[in-house]
């Protein structure tokens, strides 16, 4: 089966069966092993929203991928296993505050002794899912995260160090199909105005922090601590996405 792959894949050895505690396994299991990536952008690889597509990438190469694919292929793992999820268009908030376009993120609605915003395809995010309960304050591990009803759509925010709250994008609860998301994942691939075009990221999670190879720089976050390093040349940033992501490039 290819759920028996995929869970081999990120070391998840626990129950099967669609509970909440399975999801919030699976979750921080998909987040601790599957980098968020755009590898394939740079390399003039187009990105296809098929999800045996993206089983083949993540499972059979070892990569990652984007929103589209990495939850994508979550939302086909866990709908194999028996949950019943959704696919959900997202709007991304940048550093004003501005939403950007409807479809420009994927994230998933999860039932699971009741409904959870489930995303493994949004680099720096929750570890865990969050139950879909307006203006409850939820902790996790990277920072702590709530979500609000306002007006039919439902928003994420994230606390920041100095205790404001800061909008992560706000949700559609919608259901939608993979195809709907077809023209912007293109605009992603294609556009000089998508930072996906302008900038290579490979990102994975890690229990107490993050690494993250953008461009020429390795950033690693331990406990709090930031370290950067910048890469001399290409070999030297092939031998870091081998070393710390398990990615190696054909």
């Amino acid at each position: 089966m290819l759920s028996d792959a995929y869970l081999d894949h990120i070391g998840h050895k626990g129950p099967r069966a669609p509970t909440a505690e399975t999801l919030r396994a699976l979750h921080r299991r998909h987040m601790l092993t599957v980098p968020f990536e755009n590898l394939d952008i740079g390399l003039g690889r187009k990105i296809v929203l098929d999800p045996e597509r993206f089983f083949d990438k993540i499972v059979g190469s070892g990569r990652g991928g984007f929103c589209y694919e990495l939850n994508g292929a979550f939302a086909s793992l866990l709908t194999a296993l028996g949950f019943r999820v959704d696919l959900l268009s997202a709007r991304v908030a940048n550093e004003q505050g501005t939403l950007s376009e409807e479809f420009d993120h994927l994230a998933l609605r999860v039932e699971a002794e009741g409904s959870w915003l489930a995303d493994v395809g949004f680099g720096d995010n929750f570890l865990g899912p969050l139950r879909c309960i307006s203006g409850v304050e939820q902790k996790d591990s990277v920072a702590d995260f709530r979500l609000t009803d306002s007006g039919g759509r439902w928003q994420l925010e994230r606390r920041q160090p100095g205790g404001s709250w800061r909008p992560v994008y706000d949700l559609s609860p919608q259901s939608r199909n993979l195809g709907e998301f077809a023209d912007r994942c293109q605009y992603h691939q294609t556009s000089s105005k998508s930072h996906f075009t302008r900038n290579r990221i490979c990102s994975l999670a890690r229990p107490d922090g993050r690494i993250t190879l953008s461009d020429m720089k390795l950033i690693i976050t331990s406990g709090g601590i930031r370290q950067e390093h910048v890469l001399k040349g290409e070999a030297d940033w092939r031998a870091a996405l081998r070393d710390h992501f398990g990615v190696v490039l054909g």
